[in-house]
């Protein structure tokens, strides 16, 4: 329905400029889901502790993204606009940490399947709420109702999907 008031041509373009996009997006969510099964199963090495599991993963990611920034950044000219920047903006971490830790403690308790399906609702819903106003100095995508109808198209399918598993 949402498609339909596309023209054809149009959709293959939008496609054509998204797809990059739209793959990495993709591998971002197998990465997600391969994440928390990993993480899960270094809790249980680590005699059931969930909170070391997510400290050694965020270590070992940490360590990841420094070599990386020291090979493609200018990482100490960045790192002097930190003092500027105010505080929420270093949120991120800890919102990243506390999902990794959710993730590595929810995981062996309800399943991959069912942890992603209550994070993916939150993160539509929140996603919506952060562009409808342009939270966080986003740009703002005012909420359309085919967008509604897309959001609840997903969770109903991801609901069937989750009540199927029951």
């Amino acid at each position: 329905m949402v498609l339909a008031a596309y023209k054809r041509s149009d959709f293959k373009r939008i496609l054509q400029m998204f797809l990059p996009y739209i793959l990495l997006a993709l591998v971002a969510g197998s990465a997600l889901a391969s994440q928390a099964a990993i993480n899960s199963r270094l809790a249980q090495a680590m005699l059931g502790q969930p909170l070391v599991a997510a400290t050694i993963s965020f270590a070992t990611g940490t360590i990841a993204l420094l070599l990386f920034c020291f090979w493609k950044t200018d990482l100490s000219g960045a790192l002097q606009q930190l003092p500027s920047q105010p505080f929420w903006k270093l949120l991120g971490g800890i919102l990243g940490a506390g999902f990794v830790f959710t993730t590595v403690f929810l995981a062996p308790k309800i399943g991959i399947t069912n942890m992603l399906f209550f994070i993916i609702v939150g993160q539509l819903v929140t996603g919506a709420i952060i562009d409808h106003f342009g939270l966080f100095g986003m740009v703002a995508r005012p909420f359309q109702l085919n967008q509604l109808i897309g959001l609840l198209t997903v969770a109903c399918g991801l609901g069937i999907y989750f009540l199927a598993r029951k």
